[in-house]
Order: C-alpha cells, then structure tokens, then sequence
C-alpha cells in the first residue's frame, strides 16, 4: 500500500491566490503543460464560498493541454508558485510570474524528476520529496 501524503505546516496567514478554475502552468515534466485547479483540499470556509488555495496547498487539477497520456484527466498537485503578492513573516513581500504547481503521486513525491522555475519556500518546507527536485528555492 501507498504512504500517506506527507505535508508538514499548516496553511494559516497567507493570501488567497489561486481558486477554483484558476489556470496554472503544470512545472514538472509529468507529461501537463496547463491545468485548471478544480478542488481545493482542506478548505474549510464559509457555505457557497469559492475555495482558495496558497502556495504550498494540495489541490485537485484537470490538466488541458500536455500529451495523451495526462489530457483530459485528473490528479493531485500541490502550488508552487503565485501570482498574488503574499508576505512573509520577515516582512518581505513576495510575488511570482505566473501560477504553477507540480503533479504529484499518492504518497506525496511528484510524479515528473525534475521541476522547472522557482519553488516558492513555504511549498518546499511543507513538501520535502517536491523540494528535492526543486533547481532553485525562493
């Protein structure tokens, strides 16, 4: 049997970013190249509000456009990156250029080897196995 996902952190204080329908650039080489985020996991908000994911969150994708094989199906994926400014507790404000998350497997490592772009930090604390293939952490 698969492990259980293993996310460290909680999601308290960041800015709401990314919600349901969102587009996002998939940033792995699992075979996606754009997803639209459909579920949210762990939101737990007010009846009929639209859930919202930060970067670091475990979210469901649909992925739209990438080969054959991952089109037209669904997976789990965890945000990397952001478009919505968010803070950081040293007061910095950080940003990123576009929306972006990597597909990963049911025990929580990503399903491509490598990861393309900038890792935000607060996904790379919370997803250590996604944080060994980041190239760079922001």
């Amino acid at each position: 049997m698969p492990e259980k996902m293993q996310m460290l952190g909680s999601r308290k204080g960041l800015t709401p970013a990314v919600q349901n329908y969102t587009n996002v650039v998939v940033s792995d080489n699992s075979g996606g190249k754009e997803a639209v985020i459909i579920n949210v996991f762990g939101y737990r908000g007010a009846l009929r509000r639209v859930p919202y994911a930060n970067v670091g969150d475990l979210v469901m994708v649909s992925v739209r456009k990438g080969t054959p094989e991952v089109r037209k199906q669904k997976f789990k994926a965890v945000v990397i990156r952001q478009r919505m400014p968010f803070r950081r507790p040293d007061g910095n404000w950080i940003s990123f250029e576009d929306n972006a998350v990597v597909i990963v497997n049911p025990d929580g490592t990503a399903k491509g080897t490598e990861i393309r772009g900038p890792v935000a930090r607060e996904a790379a604390e919370r997803w250590p196995k996604v944080a060994s293939l980041a190239t760079f952490i922001i």
